[in-house]
């Protein structure tokens, strides 16, 4: 089973050590490997996200089979690490022209690489509904919360906060966020200068799915989109998503979609060694 790992980095960013790193190991056998290995190898990469990716028999539902793993889990959903194996996949022309279509845990989605050289990634909407502030959830933050809401399918919680400041200089108890019982708390609130380029501002911890701060989480955009275009009347946004290494996602809501657009560049290229992949 030939496998590679070139680690690419989304969104809006077309040079390298900015936006979110990813790992991509593209598979070739008619089969999912162990998942046990696929956890193990997302484990030795300690990136935030290790996708695994495999062709599927033609004259299917999708062209691709994608499953994504944290250093501790897998999970059901990765807009970074679909943005880096698209990119992956184009690199090593695998791919054709327009939409490509990807089978996942949260069904088949949509990626289609741009002549500009981004990608449109098309995910499911997370709707999000007011839900009580769960107990300790401030002070785990170590900032007060205006109101929270659940992601539906994301399973994660977001909190509103007062300001971006706020946002910006949150310095939470992680211990304390990994006994909340949530897959990871989103935080956001508006942006202070909208004509600096972005109308919302977001981080995301999941100390509990081994990711301690993510610096760029596309996924999270599937539920911030939907909640900032209604409040904000518009279904074109961008969103600056405020880690260290920061990132700005292109958002585009359409119905029960939503549109991220970002690009990726590869930093590292490699293979496994026959002992890692058996």
């Amino acid at each position: 089973m030939a496998t590679s790992s070139p680690p690419s980095v989304l969104l809006r960013h077309t040079k390298p050590f900015a936006g979110n790193p990813a790992a991509v190991c593209v598979l070739d056998g008619p089969d999912w490997p162990d998942p046990a290995w696929m956890q193990r190898v997302a484990a030795e990469l300690n990136l935030s996200e290790t996708a695994f990716v495999r062709p599927l028999p033609t004259g299917g539902e999708a062209d691709w089979g994608l499953r994504w793993f944290t250093p501790a889990t897998e999970v059901n959903l990765c807009g970074h690490a679909t943005l880096a194996t698209v990119h992956a996949l184009r690199s090593d022309e695998l791919l054709g022209e327009g939409w490509v279509r990807l089978a996942t845990r949260s069904g088949v989605l949509l990626a289609r690489p741009e002549p500009d050289g981004s990608i449109t990634l098309d995910f499911p909407a997370n709707p999000h509904h007011p839900v009580p502030t769960p107990p300790g959830l401030a002070e785990a933050l170590g900032c007060p919360v205006s109101e929270t809401f659940d992601t539906g399918a994301l399973a994660d919680l977001m909190a509103l906060l007062p300001d971006e400041k706020s946002v910006r200089t949150l310095a939470p108890n992680l211990a304390a966020v990994a006994e909340l019982p949530t897959r990871g708390v989103i935080v956001t609130a508006p942006a202070d200068d909208p004509s600096a380029g972005y109308q919302f501002v977001s981080r995301f911890f999941g100390p509990a799915s081994g990711i301690p701060e993510d610096p760029v989480t596309g996924s999270a955009h599937t539920a911030l989109a939907p909640y900032w275009g209604k409040l904000l009347g518009t279904t074109r946004l961008t969103g600056y998503q405020a880690s260290a290494r920061g990132g700005l996602v292109v958002c585009e809501v359409t119905g029960e979609r939503v549109l991220l657009s970002g690009s990726a560049v590869t930093v590292l290229e490699g293979s496994l060694s026959p002992s890692a992949a058996s």
